[in-house]
């Protein structure tokens, strides 16, 4: 359990949504959004009086264990009764009823929510994690909010880019905040006073960037990782990922039956490198079977890695991934749910011109194929391990790549651990710096004595 000392700038985010009854916070990832908002919200409750129930609204993979992660981890939230609203009609109306201060749902949900509780609607603060996602005036879930907005005391925005890439994109989300007070109460006459209709949709008029923000300057404070000097150069951003049930199960069958086809006591170096390597792939979401074929077993992690994407809103990101079948399922995904992004997989010095010089907006890469020599700190900041290695040096010589001389922002590193898994066990080695083959036969000597104690039950 850690003990919470905020930055400067954490407390400026702290006091904004203490005083303010609508704020945004454009927060780069990393920063600590989540803790400043928990803080604030605890504050308003036990110290304030001023709320009694808080609604987070959240992405689906962030709904389901971040905030409480988040939670558990500091000394000075423990007393925070968290109720995550998710799974069946039967299971959410459950969590609904449940005693706690905070309710976690997911975006999609948010329609189902309203139309529930109907004239009974009781949460007098919402906060809109990754609140881009209620940028389409004509989206439900953004109706759906605006039909409760007057009835709530308390909105807060979340997002991880410290500024939007459309000005079109801001009306409805400061609308949520204020009402329309600032930027008008329709989208026709927010488009009339600052844009020029064309062909196919609107451009800003002169100076209109400026108009905007001068107008919503004292409800907005964008954060920048570089503008923060007493930030440290290199921030850890680790992401829960739940397996839901079917994964989970299907994850720990096939965990038991690895382990239990090993015997931990004559286990050699090479034999727990072996089953490292299929724990982690089960992990991923996939394994090859013995003929060498990808058996798909959950997209959990994929799913984590999809809304980690849309929660950096264009920003670049540089993804370290494991296995075959990873580069496959990842570039599947971008294709698929992410159309306007340019990326590649790195194969030669083309593709690494091409991310130094801003032409791609996500480049993936096996950590081993560029651990050393390559300078990619001029591409981004960002850097996603969507699979981690056990070997410290080739982590460490990954992060290198961004976190180098020449780098001009804080680099914020994204881990993508699932909960319960093999994932975990990497991390803690890699924390504790202890990854050498006597340290990875150890830890998979403990998984193995566990299944065996989980077999006799």
């Amino acid at each position: 359990m850690q003990q919470f000392h905020p930055h400067p700038y954490q407390q400026a985010g702290i006091d904004a949504i203490l005083e303010k009854p609508g704020v945004a916070l454009w927060m780069e990832m990393g920063l600590g959004k989540t803790v400043v908002t928990l803080t604030a919200i605890d504050q308003l409750i036990y110290d304030r009086l001023e709320i009694s129930r808080v609604l987070i609204v959240a992405p689906k993979k962030v709904a389901e264990a971040t905030w409480q992660d988040e939670a558990a981890k500091w000394g000075h939230l423990q007393h925070l009764r968290i109720s995550t609203v998710l799974g069946t009609e039967k299971q959410r109306k459950a969590a609904l009823a449940a005693p706690a201060d905070i309710y976690i749902i997911n975006r999609e949900n948010l329609p189902w929510l309203v139309h529930t509780l109907g004239r009974c609607w009781n949460f007098d603060m919402v906060v809109l994690d990754e609140a881009s996602s209620f940028k389409n005036h004509a989206a439900q879930r953004f109706k759906a909010l605006k039909a409760v907005r007057p009835r709530i005391h308390k909105v807060v925005e979340l997002t991880g880019t410290p500024r939007p890439n459309s000005l079109l994109d801001l009306w409805a989300q400061i609308y949520l905040l204020d009402q329309g007070e600032r930027l008008g109460r329709y989208i026709t006459h927010y488009r009339k006073d600052y844009f020029w209709p064309t062909e196919y949709s609107y451009e800003p008029k002169d100076g209109a960037a400026e108009a905007v923000e001068s107008r919503i300057k004292d409800i907005v404070l964008s954060f920048k990782a570089a503008d923060h000097l007493t930030l440290p150069e290199k921030i850890i951003d680790d992401i829960p990922v739940v397996l839901d049930k079917p994964a989970k199960a299907a994850y720990k069958k096939l965990e038991k039956d690895y382990l239990l086809d090993v015997d931990g006591e004559t286990i050699t170096a090479q034999q727990a490198a072996a089953l490292t390597g299929k724990l982690l792939q089960l992990c991923n979401g996939s394994i090859y079977d013995e003929s060498g074929t990808v058996r798909q077993i959950h997209r959990c992690k994929l799913d984590a890695f999809d809304e980690l994407i849309d929660a950096l809103d264009g920003q670049k990101a540089l993804v370290f991934y494991g296995f075959r079948f990873d580069e496959e399922q990842l570039t599947e995904t971008l294709k698929a749910h992410h159309r306007g992004l340019r990326f590649a997989v790195l194969d030669n010095e083309h593709d690494v011109a091409a991310w130094n010089t801003g032409e791609l907006d996500v480049l993936l890469a096996q950590p081993a194929s560029c651990a050393y020599g390559l300078n990619l700190q001029q591409g981004g900041h960002h850097l996603i391990w969507y699979s981690l290695p056990w070997s410290l040096e080739l982590y460490a010589q990954g992060e290198a790549r961004l976190y180098r001389q020449g780098q001009t922002q804080s680099v914020i590193v994204h881990r993508l651990i699932v909960k319960g898994g093999a994932d975990e066990m990497v991390v803690k080695a890699l924390n504790r710096k202890d990854t050498d083959q006597n340290s990875l036969m150890q830890a998979v000597k403990t998984h193995i004595q566990a299944a065996k104690k989980g077999d006799n039950k």
